[in-house]
């Protein structure tokens, strides 16, 4: 009983140091009107909302300086960012964390893309873990959402179609 004990514990152990492997919203927006995107400071753009990038392609994504699943997506996000902008896809990455916490973590990172600190998008996405995103295709509707890490450029590419 104590060795079952010992695996478990180092289980959930390495679970919680891995962080969230599919983090998913409680309620799910796929097929539904994307709630608006804000943040109270912007790095890379000016400030940006749904509205203002309605027929384009939108990939937010959810995200903290502290998160280490969230800082291990940030090359694959560097990635989307370079292969898909001139396709019109626009990647947006919200933070609720203070701009003073931002700040040096986008400079530091080399994040090129829109990044917003001081946001509560995420609360109105039902986001319960991150790293998240989701895809807003054209018509201003979710079209996919889950862990940047696992599906998101196959959602992208559909969403271009």
């Amino acid at each position: 009983m104590k060795r079952f004990a010992t695996v478990i514990g180092l289980a959930l152990t390495t679970l919680f140091l891995m962080g969230p492997v599919d983090a998913r919203s409680t309620v799910s927006y796929v097929g539904k009107a994307a709630p608006e995107i804000s943040a109270g400071k912007w790095y890379n753009t000016s400030p940006l909302s749904l509205s203002k990038l309605k027929g384009k392609v939108v990939v937010v994504e959810f995200w903290a300086t502290w998160c280490g699943p969230c800082v291990k997506s940030i090359p694959h996000l560097k990635e989307i960012h370079s292969k898909y902008s001139s396709k019109g896809v626009v990647l947006v990455s919200l933070s609720g964390e203070s701009a003073a916490e931002v700040t040096p973590f986008v400079k530091d990172k080399g994040m090129t893309y829109a990044v917003g600190a001081e946001s509560e998008t995420s609360e109105k996405y039902s986001v319960t873990g991150i790293p998240h995103a989701v895809v807003v295709g054209r018509d201003g509707k979710v079209a996919w959402e889950g862990h940047p890490m696992n599906g998101l450029d196959q959602a992208i590419e559909a969403a271009l179609k």
